[in-house]
């Protein structure tokens, strides 16, 4: 029986909704996995959905999607950095995927994810999360420090958690694509990955702390086809870490994961979805139970919109799912 859905309509098959069940009989429950959208460029709004239908029904996880939305409409709306209903469930997630882009919450509501980190709870960071957070409204907040540009904690909570904050594209947006490539191949998170490639550019990445493992580096591409060859220079020597992980952070998760390649039409890479659910069980403690090969076929028809602001769908409303 379901206990309780925060999902994309079903009348837009673009999106897969996202539903949360308890597991039957005597069972404790399935980790929960709560995956929080919003971005206004990558379609994390369409990326996290298809990621939590596979997590569920395919690895048994329960999973919860939330949305940006328009307070007014209730319309899922991705330019909206102020309001994410349904946030309390942060404060039951075992697990928090994070794919948000300069969101500036209620006081009340940043308290849950900031009580989940210093919790030790894990974080899977995607792509924006390392500017997740940008406090321009109420520079007063207790919270204005996560802010990306802060200088009281520098960099925030992408630099001082994640690992790096914003910092620049690397390369030419939109006309040189990302290949992934492996570094640390015995990693049990890149276990059955081996072809990643993504649409989107590397992103720049100045410091990481001592602590951080690379899994994998970004070989930028001299266009926007996988077959693309790599460009010569500097751009890829050294190549750009994409893929790393941090254990025992101080006064932060047990385990994370910051990935800077994710964005929806990143997600067509079987590989990198593979690698995203792999992520969830390591940072779950679950290494054990990664498969030799994760299955990771979409549940639904995944069709994802091109990355670009203003390219998000109107009129989809976070709904039930029957």
């Amino acid at each position: 029986m379901i206990r309780r859905v925060l999902a994309c309509s079903a009348a837009a098959a673009l999106f897969a909704g996202c539903v949360s069940a308890p597991m039957g009989g005597e069972e404790a429950p399935a980790p929960h996995v709560v995956l929080v959208a919003g971005d206004e460029e990558y379609r994390s709004e369409e990326a996290l959905p298809m990621l939590a239908r596979i997590l569920e029904e395919t690895h048994g996880f329960r999973t919860t999607v939330l949305f940006s939305t328009d307070p007014e409409t209730g319309f899922i709306d991705p330019e909206n950095q102020t309001h994410i209903p349904g946030f309390e469930h942060v404060a039951e997630a075992d697990l928090v995927v994070l794919f948000v882009r300069f969101r500036e919450l209620p006081d009340e509501q940043m308290k849950l994810f900031v009580d989940h980190v210093r919790s030790g709870g894990p974080v899977l960071g995607i792509r924006t999360a390392t500017h997740a957070f940008s406090y321009t409204r109420d520079p007063e907040s207790p919270y204005a420090d996560w802010s990306w540009n802060s200088s009281d904690w520098p960099g925030g909570f992408g630099r001082q958690v994640l690992g790096e904050t914003w910092v620049a594209h690397h390369g030419a947006h939109g006309s040189q694509s990302t290949r992934g490539v492996p570094v640390a191949p015995d990693h049990p998170v890149l276990t059955g990955v081996e072809d990643v490639w993504g649409p989107t550019d590397v992103y720049a990445v100045r410091d990481l702390p001592a602590d951080a493992t690379v899994l994998m580096e970004g070989a930028v591409l001299d266009g926007m086809q996988p077959t693309s060859r790599p460009v010569e220079g500097s751009l890829n020597d050294p190549r750009m870490p994409i893929v790393w992980v941090r254990e025992d952070v101080p006064d932060g998760p047990r385990r994370l994961l910051c990935s800077t390649i994710g964005a929806a039409t990143d997600f067509r890479s079987e590989d990198l979805r593979r690698m995203f659910v792999n992520a969830c069980f390591w940072l779950l403690g679950r290494e054990e139970d990664i498969p030799a090969r994760a299955d990771v076929r979409p549940i639904l028809d995944y069709e994802p919109s091109d990355f670009g602001f203003g390219g998000y769908v109107r009129g989809v409303l976070p709904v039930d799912d029957p």
